[in-house]
């Protein structure tokens, strides 16, 4: 009988990976500034085309036009009918919506007054079938051109006096003359007394509700 011989015994222990065991190179400083720079460059772009974006969206569209300036048409009426004019004007405005910034009757002027609107379609609208209204005039009207008039209209307000003979131009005594028997510049009021009244009443009327036709002196 042959001997045996002896069978070595297998190895079950679990193979060792080469070099699994080798440190891992700590990342230097260098490679660490690099990628930074190019994290900070990344967000600087997106930044900067999330900032382009914005823009356009915001910016104004090419050839936007300011809207129209305001304009001045003249209105000629029928002679000492102006404020009637004025007030069915004003009237035809607000019933019809238009663009009607201002309507001007300048003292010292007859047979006409001033329409301030957007454009002439509504001043011809505004004064269109109003009674005593004879035609818009083709051509604008300057500012400059009434603007001594309104300029002395405010001058002869301010200079009202006591004993001043009036005409009230607006309110239920419109076209009434009055004198003034006493003037409040701090609450910007006057009071009158009607000339052709049987029994003086005072009056208390605003400053800009009259106007100043004749100075007389005062009484002694």
């Amino acid at each position: 009988m042959m001997p045996m011989e002896d069978t070595p015994e297998k190895d079950t222990s679990e193979p060792k990976i080469q070099g699994s065991e080798a440190p891992v190179a700590p990342v230097t400083n260098a490679e660490k500034d690099i990628r930074d720079t190019k994290r900070d460059a990344q967000k600087s772009t997106q930044d900067m085309e999330a900032s382009e974006q914005y823009s356009e969206q915001d910016a104004p569209e090419a050839g936007a036009q300011p809207g129209p300036e305001p304009k001045i048409f003249a209105l000629r009426t029928t002679a000492n009918r102006e404020d009637q004019v004025m007030d069915f004007v004003s009237s035809n405005a607000m019933r019809k919506g238009l663009e009607i910034f201002s309507v001007i009757r300048p003292h010292g002027m007859r047979g006409y007054i001033f329409i301030e609107a957007k454009d002439r379609t509504s001043a011809e609208q505004a004064a269109f079938r109003v009674p005593y209204a004879r035609g818009i005039l083709p051509n604008l009207i300057k500012y400059t051109e009434i603007e001594h008039m309104l300029e002395k209209s405010k001058k002869r307000q301010t200079n009202i006096e006591k004993h001043d003979i009036v005409e009230i131009i607006s309110g239920p005594f419109k076209r009434e003359k009055a004198k003034i028997t006493r003037v409040d510049r701090t609450k910007e009021e006057v009071v009158v007394e009607l000339l052709e009244s049987a029994v003086p009443i005072p009056i208390t009327l605003k400053l800009d509700a009259v106007k100043v036709i004749r100075r007389e002196t005062s009484e002694e």
